[in-house]
């Protein structure tokens, strides 16, 4: 493949990073058709996932598609679902040439659409740039293959990494242009997280307040044991703004229930256990409800539990230059590390400056990327 499939199959990943947060609980998806070098259509996957991206970007190229090259961040689809096979509207378009970036491993599609493509006379090429595709889709990925959304854990911490002072106050620890960043992952994200003791001591709203993506909410999600989220909070005073849900341990609150879900929030009841089989329990629940791509932003404990079970993906830190002290807060937890080489090692991936203050998006390294990488086997019911 050419220096040119390379630049046009750039295109169709940054557009597919349009839909992310909105396209659950179908991937993300980029494409762009070319013909004689030029661009005549793009498009990527639509709100809920429908319509899927080669779809709009076909309508928008109309004739022109006939002969054209079609770039596209993964294999289309082969098999009837709520919407018809993309290939056989790529088919029916007349487009000579197709370029995935990667293979669906959804046992619908697997190879078929490819090989639907080849067996019409079409030309297709497979692996352009599959390792940015990888990582842009990793949320697909993540719930089809190991039955849990990828997890993004982000943290406003202080250059001694803490997350409040000793009397739990936090706001506000960075600045405005990260927070604004921080705003961008929730629009980036179809849900996001927090703990009970974050959602009791900081009554937050969860949404995106940026300007232009207020209609961009994530699902907001208490992780809620003990059930203690109060009706008069700001996440139960704000349901008109977007979803929330709450997973919770205590199937004998039954008026608390009540309260919430007369607010408008579902209440999904999970069996009450240790942090780890409960959170996956949890997880798995996100993902059957079609849950990709997960935010946590909880404080230290929850921090700690998801990083204890292996289950974070990648690590958003906003680190600010001041210092708090050793009294207050640790935004890691408790992880039990018995020597230095135990200590979980993270690559970066992006380092940006938000004013005075530094984020870094990093990735567990290869030394721990298989740890918490299985899938989660329970069912969410169980």
């Amino acid at each position: 493949m050419s220096a040119c499939d390379e630049r046009f199959m750039r295109l169709a990943l940054a557009l597919g990073e349009r839909a992310l947060g909105t396209s659950w609980p179908n991937p993300a998806v980029g494409c762009v058709i070319v013909r004689d070098g030029r661009i005549v259509a793009r498009g990527w996957t639509g709100p809920g996932g429908r319509p899927h991206a080669e779809a709009v970007a076909l309508t928008r190229a109309g004739a022109e598609a006939r002969g054209a090259t079609v770039y596209v961040t993964l294999e289309p689809c082969a098999h009837y679902g709520q919407t018809p096979p993309c290939c056989d509207a790529l088919l029916a378009a007349g487009v000579a040439r197709v370029v995935i970036a990667m293979l669906d491993p959804d046992p619908r599609v697997d190879g078929r659409g490819v090989a639907t493509l080849r067996k019409a006379g079409v030309a297709v090429d497979v692996g352009c740039l599959e390792e940015e595709a990888r990582r842009a889709h990793a949320g697909f990925l993540s719930r089809l293959q190991r039955n849990r959304p990828s997890v993004t854990l982000k943290v406003a911490t202080s250059l001694d990494g803490r997350i409040a002072t000793a009397s739990g106050a936090s706001r506000w620890i960075t600045g405005a242009a990260a927070r604004a960043r921080a705003h961008l992952l929730r629009a980036e994200h179809d849900a996001v997280i927090v703990g009970s003791g974050t959602a009791l001591a900081d009554d937050p709203e969860l949404t995106c307040r940026l300007p232009g993506l207020k209609g961009r909410q994530p699902i907001r999600v208490v992780f809620d044991r003990r059930l203690r989220l109060a009706p008069e909070s700001r996440l139960a005073r704000t349901t008109a703004l977007g979803p929330v849900w709450v997973l919770t341990g205590a199937p004998a609150a039954r008026e608390r229930a009540a309260a919430l879900r007369a607010c408008g929030i579902n209440v999904f009841e999970l069996a009450l256990e240790d942090d780890g089989p409960w959170l996956a329990r949890a997880l798995a629940l996100l993902a059957e409800r079609g849950i990709t791509r997960a935010l946590v932003e909880g404080g230290g404990r929850l921090a700690g539990a998801f990083l204890r079970s292996g289950w974070v993906d990648r690590l958003a830190l906003f680190q600010a230059p001041i210092v708090i002290g050793s009294d207050g807060l640790a935004w890691a937890g408790e992880l039990g590390l018995g020597s230095p080489e135990q200590a979980m090692r993270w690559t970066v991936r992006e380092e940006a400056r938000l004013g005075e203050d530094r984020f870094l998006l990093l990735e567990p390294s290869e030394a721990r990327a298989g740890r918490g990488r299985e899938g989660i086997a329970c069912s969410p019911g169980s």
